[in-house]
């Protein structure tokens, strides 16, 4: 399940991505498949990258000829385990809001990113995620779980903190639009959250979706992402330092 849209980083043949904050794997294993890219998945949660590590070799065995350096190594965001200008593009998929000091990240990302190379940054669409606060409130709630989310991002100033950073900025989208109505439902239920029949209904019918991909719930996605997508995708080009 990818929210970065891979066509947007404009990847070639030999290039190193960084994905910071990679959790399980996922952006990680969509760019393995870009065949001849390199990878590194950077998280502080080792149990994530051992998951993420199990997923590679799963996605390894089913397609033996990808070819690519694809690596996991765990680390800061705040202070990245790597040289300046040495990656030619870059993805941070739902971080930022998990982050204090998110700025240090930005300029962490800048560091590392070659002149021209892409970043795609990906944060909770804002209204989606206010319902999310709204149904679970503190003391206990969605927002207020360990590690979980600090803020609501408003993707228009999170775009011109990159612009006065030396991004320029170029592409836009959501994704997701059938996730927020189970996230809802999440909060709605929050101390049941794992085990609510509603919400293990919902979880089975996205597992479905993801799977399978019908046209129907894959057109209901694509009508729905912009006015409801769980997430939204900004994608910038480093300029010159």
């Amino acid at each position: 399940m990818l929210t970065v849209r891979m066509k947007q980083l404009h990847l070639n043949e030999g290039d190193w991505v960084l994905d910071l904050g990679c959790g399980e794997g996922r952006h990680v294993h969509g760019v393995h498949m870009e065949d001849g890219v390199n990878v590194v998945g950077l998280d502080l949660d080792f149990a994530s990258l051992i998951k993420a590590r199990e997923g590679l070799d799963y996605l390894n065995d089913l397609n033996p000829d990808v070819t690519g350096t694809t690596g996991f190594l765990r680390g800061s965001a705040y202070q990245l385990p790597f040289a300046d200008n040495c990656f030619d593009a870059l993805i941070c998929s739902e971080v930022l809001e998990h982050l204090e000091d998110y700025p240090k990240v930005i300029s962490e990302i800048r560091r590392v990113l070659k002149p021209g190379g892409h970043a795609s940054i990906t944060i909770p669409h804002a209204w989606p995620e206010r319902i999310c606060w709204q149904l679970a409130p503190p003391p206990n709630g969605y927002p207020f779980e360990p590690g979980g989310h600090i803020r609501i991002f408003d993707d228009v100033h999170l775009k011109y903190e990159f612009i006065q950073n030396g991004f320029q900025f170029y592409c836009k989208h959501h994704a997701h639009g059938l996730h927020a109505p189970y996230w809802w439902l999440k909060c709605a239920f929050w101390a049941r959250r794992d085990d609510h029949p509603l919400i293990k209904t919902y979880h089975k019918f996205l597992v479905w979706d993801l799977m399978k991909r019908p046209w129907l719930t894959r057109a209901l996605d694509w009508l729905t992402s912009p006015i409801m997508g769980k997430s939204v995708a900004l994608y910038f080009k480093a300029g010159p330092k």
